[in-house]
């Protein structure tokens, strides 16, 4: 689950404990992954490991674990306050405790992790599993026809070469109780995200600047999607909470 952006482990493992599918002894280890360690500041006076976190969430009354994945003018997985959605930004991702008022936002420090928590809301706009994953979908293909039309292929070919095999994307294994829908939606998101990073991170081949704007825009659409798709697929993404929305 390495390849995940923190919130997201996070969210899946917190997520498959309340709804008994992983055991508390499990899950921690899970979302600190390679990491040297995790803390969680602000829920208690003191500093507390992910598992006594997970404990002090679920006493807070926390049901489900949401992630955010803003960007400037996107903000993915937010619903406030301010103050929250701006450290949230900073960092570039986050997640909401529904049900506990609160939200964390990761910071690393060397090799270790520190959640700080503060109050939170959950989003007002994020979307189910099945349709980020129509959505991500779609903008592919637009995505796709206007980069190849662009000749995206002589500007960056390992570009090109990722959107040839994007739709075959292997499914990523998620914790136990997932559904292989939100596998295979986290799967593709992943990909996504890796080409618009990379096609984003150098404008050149560009003959003009009204083609550069229509690249950029074309990729900013595809990491939009991309991070609804994600966000969605490892908030919602377990099989219980699928039945029930």
């Amino acid at each position: 689950m390495d390849y995940l952006p923190r919130s997201a482990r996070l969210a899946c493992w917190f997520n498959a404990w309340t709804a008994g599918a992983v055991a508390l002894d499990e899950a921690p280890a899970k979302v600190v992954a390679d990491d040297a360690a995790h803390e969680v500041l602000g829920l208690t006076a003191e500093p507390l490991s992910l598992l006594l976190a997970f404990g002090e969430l679920r006493r807070r009354g926390a049901h489900l674990l949401s992630v955010a994945l803003p960007v400037p003018g996107h903000p993915v997985g937010l619903g406030g306050p301010a103050t929250f959605n701006l450290d949230a930004l900073d960092a570039g991702e986050a997640v909401v405790a529904w049900g506990a008022g609160v939200g964390l936002v990761p910071e690393a420090v060397g090799r270790g992790v520190f959640w700080t928590a503060q109050p939170a809301e959950p989003p007002r706009a994020l979307v189910a599993p099945d349709d980020a994953e129509r959505s991500l979908r779609e903008a592919l293909l637009r995505v796709g026809q206007r980069l190849v039309e662009l000749d995206v292929a002589r500007w960056r070919p390992e570009v090109a070469g990722a959107l040839e095999t994007v739709r075959s994307a292997a499914d990523v294994p998620l914790p136990p109780g997932h559904s292989g829908r939100a596998a295979r939606i986290t799967a593709l998101a992943r990909r996504c995200l890796v080409i618009a990073e990379l096609a984003l991170d150098d404008d050149g081949g560009s003959v003009s600047s009204t083609q550069s704007r229509a690249r950029r825009d074309a990729l900013v659409e595809l990491d939009s999607a991309a991070r609804h798709a994600l966000a969605s697929a490892c908030s919602f993404g377990l099989e219980a909470h699928q039945r029930t929305r």
